[in-house]
């Protein structure tokens, strides 16, 4: 039986449920290793140890406060920012479980570190997506040093409406959706500004003062700044929708339709599953499939990476379809079962990974199948 590790956070709910899945396919439980075991071991490969003939999966650190700390520095888990140093530290660490990967006689990654790290850069990931041919919103190019100098450059594309992002966040933490117009000003995040300090909140705000709006976009900007024209979104009723696209394989195998009166449409900010029977009939036949297809293509990008998340925006006439991003843990949809037709039919995201895992690496006769 070859035997599977985990780099995560144990306990933690994408460990569990991958665990989960590996039982259900009648596989034996992976082995986990922390990360804070690999992030405090600044020798490399030094104490990190693999099976023989091990497939290590890395998983997302999750919101374990420790391992936090390690990643970004000590300080309060809910600050937002410190995104270029948590980057910086989460690929070193990466780069030690590629060298034990390496350094043990037959162990595979099922992943490619080079691919999350893209993947956690927007702008090297939209830079990527563009270059394929793969339509996303348009961005300004190099570095945005600040408020004045983002205002300038906006003025500069004629663009009244941006969405603001760290290069390195997560989760929409530090995200402004910004409009102005003369003698008016509206950012709307779920960062607080509180204390000339910013907090990560369940609560989506806004902010008309442009004193705050100024002092936010600074305290985004040493960790980096990608922004994009603010794509106008399709509607139903009075929500607007963007999707969750999970890929496996790079075939698109997993759909979640995300709904919101804010222009943050994740869950986890107040957003809702959608009815995704609604979006595939205003779309229609063929816009379902240059959708499934757009992320298909979005994936191809990223070969090594045995599953992506896809983020994709349908345009306000429903026929538009742009790649806002794509994640490299995007895998995290409780309960959603895969669209029919695919091989991920009847089977969550988990399931359909630890399938197509089996496909690749496991002898025929060997797991119940799922």
């Amino acid at each position: 039986m070859i035997p599977l590790t985990v780099v995560g956070t144990p306990g933690e709910r994408r460990v569990t449920l991958f665990a989960s899945a590996c039982a259900a396919h009648g596989l034996p439980a992976p082995r986990v290793v922390p990360w804070t075991q690999i992030l405090k071991n600044q020798e490399k490969s030094r104490n990190v140890r693999f099976e023989s003939g091990a497939l290590v999966r890395i998983e997302s650190p999750g919101e374990d406060a420790e391992t936090d700390a390690l990643l970004r520095g000590p300080g309060e888990p809910s600050r937002v920012g410190g995104g270029a140093a948590w980057h910086a530290a989460f690929m070193a660490g990466i780069e030690r479980v590629r060298q034990a990967v390496e350094e043990t006689p037959g162990a595979r990654l099922l992943a490619e570190p080079g691919e999350i790290a893209v993947m956690f850069d927007k702008r090297r990931c939209h830079a990527r997506l563009s270059a394929a041919g793969v339509p996303v919103p348009p961005a300004l190019t190099g570095p945005v040093g600040g408020y004045a100098e983002l205002r300038e450059r906006m003025a500069g594309a004629g663009w009244n409406r941006v969405f603001v992002k760290p290069a390195h966040g997560s989760s929409a933490s530090g995200v402004v959706a910004l409009q102005v117009a003369p003698g008016r000003i509206r950012a709307v995040t779920s960062a607080e500004l509180t204390g000339g300090a910013l907090y990560n909140s369940l609560r989506v705000r806004a902010y008309d003062d442009e004193r705050d709006v100024a002092a936010i976009v600074e305290l985004l900007a040493p960790d980096g700044l990608h922004v994009e024209r603010w794509f106008p979104k399709a509607t139903l009723g009075d929500r607007a929708i963007d999707l969750r696209v999970v890929t496996v394989e790079g075939t698109p195998t997993h759909a979640v339709v995300r709904a919101s009166r804010t222009p943050m449409t994740n869950l986890h900010l107040g957003g809702e599953r959608g009815d995704l029977g609604a979006v595939r009939a205003r779309l229609g036949a063929d816009g379902w499939e240059r959708l499934l297809d757009v992320c298909a293509r979005a994936a191809e990008c990223f070969p090594g990476s045995l599953a992506t998340g896809v983020d994709v925006m349908v345009g306000t006439g429903w026929r538009d379809v742009v790649v806002a991003e794509v994640n490299a843990f995007g895998d995290l949809l409780p309960r959603l079962t895969g669209l029919p037709g695919t091989p991920a039919e009847g089977l969550d995201t988990y399931r359909a990974q630890v399938a197509a895992i089996a496909r690749r690496h496991v002898p025929v006769g060997v797991g119940a199948g799922a």
